[in-house]
């Protein structure tokens, strides 16, 4: 079957945008071949910083001939309705219509309707402009005296040729004809700007490609990067280096060239008293150009690698002296922040603190600072990190964002806080604290080891979670623009590692860190405590009009009503902080391939803030279900829970309690209120020694007892006692089951 051939030739393409192009270019074309009838085997889609390209292979020559029953008035029906059907089918007469016979409903007009299919080429024709003017760029411009015209197109950048074939692979191509702004689809493309400027003429894509690459233009953008990444391997390998890789950088430059060619250039060694990473930012993010490590030493080379677009008739020097000249300037930049930096204490920078806001709602940085080092001491003792130390690391944690080197290179905030709090003499503690308080910031960031560390970390991503939930500014299902999903995770990753703390205490506690206290004074001299939320809290109405009335008895009482619901909305922002943690936590382990129903299983018992044995809980309750007891298990206690249910409805009451020895009539029941009682003895121990492995051993030996009382007994016995009796059995089934989690909310 014929392929397609497609190109859009114009100006510079900026690297960012390429990839998601190619990605547009295919999507759109192939969704509208489907739409339209013509199935394909397979496509692909390039990019170079000058062109977006696209292959489909395996299109129908042809749509298929297309034949449909239209369901028409009855017989005999309103005229209205039969001019209408004659109108939306195309026929001339009714004598054109065939006559369904339904016996119940009545007779029918049917109209069959045949519709041959277009030429693909004609599909392509009309579809492809339409794709090419409704790109989806996220900026794109107007150029030329044809920008002057109505309808003129928006581009990236000026289009300057349309290459699109449509045809066999052993016959010459059809040129898919159509014109947009004057330019006219053809076969021609242009190879690289300065190796090769000529017009090529192509044919199809093995065609195509081949052409391209005798021009100098590589058009994969993989087959880019792996010669990139391979020539500066080998330069670097030649001169006893080797290549810091850097995935990022290769992508963006493997979008700026159409045909790489690798140079190394050189520094003056100096320069290596300033930090690696500021040496690295320095360079990649001023010339794009990768750095080198000498093993050796494991420390940066006065080396540098860049990728040129030309192969230089003097081998690339000029181009190698243009870069050296650029970096020295920017690195004696760097070199002077750096030293400039270490002139001035970290601590000593804090004051500064006081005149920026960190959220109008949640007040300046140096307030935010005093809250995170308050927590970070009570946090301390929890994850066992030195008090002084702790206390220390926070204070100084945030100091370096107003340093010269990150402010001129942001993204290395905290790891340059570490090198100035080593170069004042802090402890290594602190020092690492400064750095790693960030992490984790994805799910391939590591994890804070250091215990001082791990206390500011949490205290810093708590403290902002905790204030973001007390303002009622939380994250919804599209915007999240203070990162609090990345930060709920960072904590639950911590918190897998193996620390054990109580989330509950911790967001009420600091929830009341995020509070004004305010004392006004009565004119007989009492002072009444006014507590406002910050934010869209309320003043607490209580206290509206306290202040300048005399003192009288229903003060007092007031305060106190003042003082519980105060409380009940802490209460409430926490659990609904708590809530957003398991829903994270969620899917958490479901991309870990655990079963989210277990979290709302586990979280459904109340009072489960602990999330490291919140896990644990529920990987054990996991590995317990994948067995056959589990399922057998849970599949009788979600019929006793379905029973209760229906007869606590229709009793309008609880069977709660212990059953009656002396009404069991069957041995099913007796063995079965044996082993419940059994069980929850064992259970209970098991829980409070935190060994649900255990636990599970102890439900899966329940099972039997459950499936004979489901075979042998009727629980709806005609005697009333009985039957209430077998349903208080019932009950403690599924209250022996709720010491590991709500069953009731396991699927399956």
């Amino acid at each position: 079957m014929p392929d397609l051939l497609l190109e859009l030739f114009s100006e510079e393409i900026p690297a960012r945008m390429q990839a998601k192009a190619a990605d547009d270019l295919r999507r759109m074309v192939t969704d509208k071949l489907v739409a339209e009838g013509l199935v394909y085997e397979g496509a692909k889609a390039f990019a170079t910083p000058r062109r977006l390209a696209l292959t489909v292979h395996g299109i129908p020559a042809r749509q298929a001939d297309l034949k449909e029953e239209r369901k028409g008035p009855r017989v005999g029906g309103p005229d209205a309705a039969i001019q209408g059907f004659l109108k939306a089918t195309g026929l001339s007469s009714l004598d054109e219509a065939t006559i369904q016979r339904d016996p119940k409903k009545g007779d029918f007009y049917v109209a069959l309707i045949e519709k041959p299919g277009r030429a693909t080429l004609d599909v392509l024709a009309e579809m492809l402009p339409v794709i090419v003017r409704t790109f989806p760029w996220p900026k794109s411009m107007r150029w030329g005296k044809r920008s002057e015209k109505p309808g003129a197109l928006n581009w990236v950048r000026p289009l300057h040729a349309i290459t699109a074939t449509f045809g066999l692979e052993t016959e010459e191509p059809d040129v898919v004809s159509f014109a947009i702004d004057g330019i006219e689809a053809g076969q021609t493309t242009y190879g690289h700007r300065f190796l090769a400027p000529a017009a090529i003429s192509v044919r199809r894509f093995e065609d195509y490609e081949a052409k391209l690459l005798d021009a100098k233009v590589v058009l994969d953008p993989q087959r880019r990067k792996d010669t990139i990444v391979t020539d500066a391997k080998q330069l670097a390998f030649a001169q006893g280096f080797e290549l810091v890789e850097d995935q990022v950088l290769l992508d963006e430059v493997s979008g700026l060239v159409e045909w790489p060619v690798v140079l190394m250039g050189s520094f003056d060694p100096e320069y290596l008293k300033v930090p690696g990473e500021v040496i690295r930012a320095t360079i990649r993010n001023n010339q794009k150009c990768f750095v080198v490590r000498d093993p050796k030493t494991g420390g940066l080379a006065p080396k540098f690698i860049l990728t040129a677009n030309i192969e230089a008739t003097d081998g690339g020097k000029t181009i190698i002296a243009g870069n050296e000249r650029v970096i020295r300037a920017r690195l004696s930049d760097a070199k002077f922040f750096y030293e400039t930096d270490l002139k001035t204490k970290l601590e000593d920078r804090l004051p500064k603190f006081e005149q920026i806001v960190f959220h109008e709602k949640l007040g300046t940085q140096a307030a935010r600072i005093a809250r995170i080092e308050k927590l970070a001491a009570e946090i301390a003792p929890l994850v066992g990190a030195d008090a002084a130390k702790t206390a220390r690391a926070a204070k100084l944690a945030k100091a370096d964002l107003l340093t010269e080197v990150v402010g001129e290179f942001p993204e290395v905030q905290g790891l340059m806080g570490k090198y100035y709090a080593l170069a004042q003499g802090e402890d290594a503690s602190v020092a690492a604290a400064c750095e790693e308080h960030y992490k984790p910031q994805g799910p391939g960031d590591r994890v804070p080891t250091d215990k001082v560390a791990v206390a500011v970390a949490l205290a810093d991503k708590l403290d902002t979670l905790v204030g973001f939930w007390a303002i009622l500014e939380e994250p919804t299902s599209s915007k999240d623009p203070f990162a609090l999903r990345r930060a709920a995770l960072g904590v639950i990753r911590m918190i897998e590692s193996g620390l054990r703390i109580r989330l509950m205490s911790i967001f009420l506690n600091h929830l009341e860190q995020t509070v004004v206290y305010k004392t006004a004074i009565t004119p007989a001299g009492n002072a009444v405590e006014v507590a406002m939320m910050f934010g869209n809290f309320e003043m607490i109405r209580a206290h509206k009009g306290l202040a300048g009335r005399p003192t009288h008895e229903g003060i007092e009482a007031k305060l106190a009503e003042c003082r519980a619901e105060f409380h009940h909305l802490l209460e409430n922002r926490s659990n609904r902080l708590l809530s957003f943690f398991a829903e994270r936590l969620k899917g958490q382990l479901r991309e870990q391939g655990a079963r989210h129903d277990l979290v709302d299983a586990v979280f459904a018992l109340g009072g489960q803030d602990d999330l490291f044995l919140v896990i644990h809980r529920i990987r054990a309750l996991g590995t317990f279900l994948d067995s056959e007891d589990g399922r057998n298990l849970l599949a009788g206690t979600k019929r006793a829970g379905n029973i209760l249910a229906i007869e606590e409805k229709r009793d309008n009451c609880k069977f709660e309690g212990t059953s009656d020895s002396a009404l069991y009539r069957l041995p099913e029941e007796e063995t079965l209120a044996r082993e419940i009682a059994r069980a929850k003895q064992a259970i209970l121990r098991a829980v409070e020694a935190e060994d649900f492995e255990g636990v599970m051993i102890h439900l899966a030996r329940l099972r039997p007892a459950v499936d004979a009382f489901f075979d042998k007994v009727k629980v709806n016995d005609d005697e009333a006692a009985i039957r209430e009796n077998r349903l208080k059995l019932l009950n403690e089934i599924r209250s022996a089951t709720r010491a590991v989690a709500d069953f009731s909310k396991i699927e399956g």
